[in-house]
């Protein structure tokens, strides 16, 4: 029974893989959300464009808290939050929420340069960055910015503290009982 569950399965998956790389094949844009930096399209979408543009990548360097700089390369239309989730980049407690513009976890500080090129801001982008420590006048959310051809060699500063509520709960929970 479960061999043909799995079976029906990798069908679905295999005609929803050509439908997809048809569809862009004939487009050759980049999804909506991209061209206007906001990460509103699914997960998943943005994965497979990922794939079928694999050929299309910039650079990203990110100097991370501990002030290492991480250097990845990643496709084009591909959010950063994506980069640092898909290829494990070590950054604690980034991108809590997914990409679902319900934290701050994902965000970064640009230089002026790069944060010109961004394009405007949302106003549930800028609810969510209220949020955050360490804001400046160029921080953006790394899940609603999507990578462009322009943004090649960007440099980004993780911030030195978060708001993570993942990582105060584990605080609390290795935390000796209190007496």
């Amino acid at each position: 029974m479960s061999s043909c569950i799995l079976r029906v399965f990798l069908q679905r998956a295999a005609v929803l893989r050509k439908a997809a790389q048809q569809t862009l094949s004939q487009t050759r844009t980049l999804p909506a959300a991209c061209v206007t930096d906001s990460y509103r399209h699914a997960r998943g979408i943005n994965t497979i464009a990922s794939l079928l543009r694999a050929e299309e990548k910039v650079t990203v360097h990110f100097l991370n808290r501990d002030g290492k700089t991480i250097t990845a390369k990643a496709p084009i239309g591909e959010s950063l939050l994506d980069v640092v989730v898909n290829q494990e980049l070590d950054i604690d407690g980034f991108g809590a929420c997914e990409g679902t513009l319900a934290c701050s976890t994902c965000h970064l500080i640009f230089e002026e340069d790069v944060y010109k090129k961004l394009g405007p801001i949302t106003d549930e982008e800028m609810d969510m960055l209220d949020l955050a420590y360490g804001l400046t006048d160029t921080s953006r959310l790394g899940c609603q910015v999507c990578l462009r051809k322009e943004l090649d060699g960007m440099i980004l500063r993780v911030p030195d503290v978060i708001a993570d509520a993942r990582a105060d709960s584990e605080k609390e929970s290795s935390a000796p009982p209190k007496v």
